[in-house]
Order: structure tokens, then C-alpha cells, then sequence
């Protein structure tokens, strides 16, 4: 698989079934990491993941600390609203792992601090739009990913 898309403590089960669903149409990998605020057998996970979930190649970690311990020496790209680097200037290799935070917090400060030079945003320009949707901006940057490594 050419990418991995990350998803750090996932709230919104309608998000990580869009998610999922792309995850499969873009030949990556989706890795989740608990807590969830939802099961993933909520009907909701599978509605907008359609009869494709069963496709998806998961990966479940209990915690960040095992999403991390298990997930070493990998390249890493993590995306905040409140990155100084466009997601533009993304550097990737295949095998990326895409990490995106929470709905309404996104990464924790101290991955933010741990990893603030392999931080993207991307650009909103407007002043009254915080960020976008969790499942808008994984699709944004996926495919710029795949566009990136002419996949």
C-alpha cells in the first residue's frame, strides 16, 4: 500500500466510514486509535462506508503510545489548522503515514510538540472557517499525497 492514513482518537463515526471508504479507493491503509467516540459496528460507520468497510485494510491500536511504539523509523506527516507549512510542501516517501487528530480538538500538544517539524496545514482562507471536516481534509490530502508520489 502507498500510504497509510492515520486517524488519532476518531469522534464521529460518519467521518471514519467516509474515511474508510477512501482509505480503499486510494489503495491505503487506514490505522485507528482508541479511544473511539463511537463503535465501529455503529450503523452509522457503516452506512458511510457502505458495503466496502469489509475491504479496508485496518489497523487498531488500543492507545497512541502503541499506535507509535509499533509504528517506528516510519515517515511521518501529521496535519493541524495550526501548522506553519502548507500541506503543499509535504515530504513524503511511499509508505507515508498521514496522521490527523480529533474532530474537535485535532492532535494532542504533545505530538505537536514532539514531531512540530513534520507538521502541514491546510489553507483556509477564510477567517471564519476554523478548519474543515475531518474526512474533507484526509480526502484533500490524500490525494495530493498520491499526486505528490505519481500514484
Amino acid at each position: 500500500m502507498p500510504l497509510n492514513i492515520v486517524l488519532i482518537e476518531p469522534e464521529i463515526p460518519n467521518n471514519t466510514g467516509n474515511i474508510g471508504r477512501l482509505s480503499l479507493a486510494a489503495g491505503a491503509n487506514l490505522h485507528l486509535v482508541k479511544p473511539f467516540g463511537f463503535e465501529l459496528s455503529d450503523a452509522r460507520v457503516k452506512r458511510a462506508g457502505l458495503d466496502y468497510w469489509k475491504h479496508v485494510n485496518l489497523f487498531i491500536y488500543e492507545n497512541v503510545e502503541e499506535f507509535f511504539e509499533k509504528n517506528k523509523n516510519v515517515s511521518l506527516a501529521f496535519f493541524s489548522s495550526h501548522a506553519k507549512k502548507s500541506f503543499w510542501e509535504m515530504e513524503l516517501e511511499p509508505n507515508s503515514f498521514l496522521v490527523f487528530g480529533k474532530e474537535s480538538k485535532g492532535l494532542d500538544k504533545t505530538i505537536l510538540e514532539q514531531y512540530s517539524k513534520q507538521q502541514y496545514a491546510i489553507p483556509i482562507h477564510s477567517e471564519h472557517v476554523r478548519s474543515l471536516n475531518l474526512a474533507n481534509a484526509v480526502a484533500v490530502v490524500v490525494y495530493e499525497a498520491l499526486r505528490k508520489l505519481k500514484i
